[in-house]
């Protein structure tokens, strides 16, 4: 339920979409063993897109990313970070997150198996969070009316205990 790697849909005001996806760290299909897997053809673009996603813990737009890259002397053109993050997804390398606002924010999780996460609304820190009740519960909704073979994402938006403490 949910380790299926596909879209997934959950309410949260604007519908979020989560793609999890694999276990960093794993040989990728550019076959550079303890490196940050490339999804697609191995270039030096493509690697620096996957290194910044190694450097950052929060979720972040191709913007940011694209940003990271320009500050430390990486030419990379925004159209290939897009494309790069694309073929991460859709390899089931990164996670995907939909905001509130519509945007999508890219993150490479630290496990490979299916898990939420906690997001700050202020800083964007995440946090993963395994949810058995949860899990149960999709199973349960899911036999009721019927459903099989059932996937689910879950984000719980908030505010970091950090952000509270700068705001209070």
């Amino acid at each position: 339920m949910g380790a299926s790697g596909g879209a997934r849909r959950h309410e949260e005001a604007p519908v979020t979409t989560t793609k999890h996806l694999g276990a960093p760290g794993a040989s990728g299909p550019s076959g550079t063993p303890g490196g940050p897997p490339v999804a697609g053809r191995a270039t030096r673009q493509r690697a620096a897109v996957a290194a910044a996603l190694e450097e950052v813990d929060e979720f972040r737009s191709a913007q940011d990313l694209h940003d990271i890259l320009k500050h430390r002397g990486d030419s990379v053109g925004l159209t290939t970070v897009y494309r790069t993050l694309q073929s991460l997804a859709d390899a089931g390398e990164i996670d995907v997150l939909r905001t509130g606002e519509g945007e999508s924010v890219y993150r490479r999780c630290s496990g490979g198996g299916h898990h939420h996460h906690l997001v700050c609304r202020s800083c964007g820190k995440a946090v993963e969070v395994e949810g058995p009740a949860v899990e149960r519960w999709a199973e349960a909704v899911a036999a009721e009316h019927g459903f099989v073979d059932v996937a689910h994402t879950m984000e719980i938006f908030g505010t970091c205990q950090d952000c509270a403490d700068t705001q209070s």
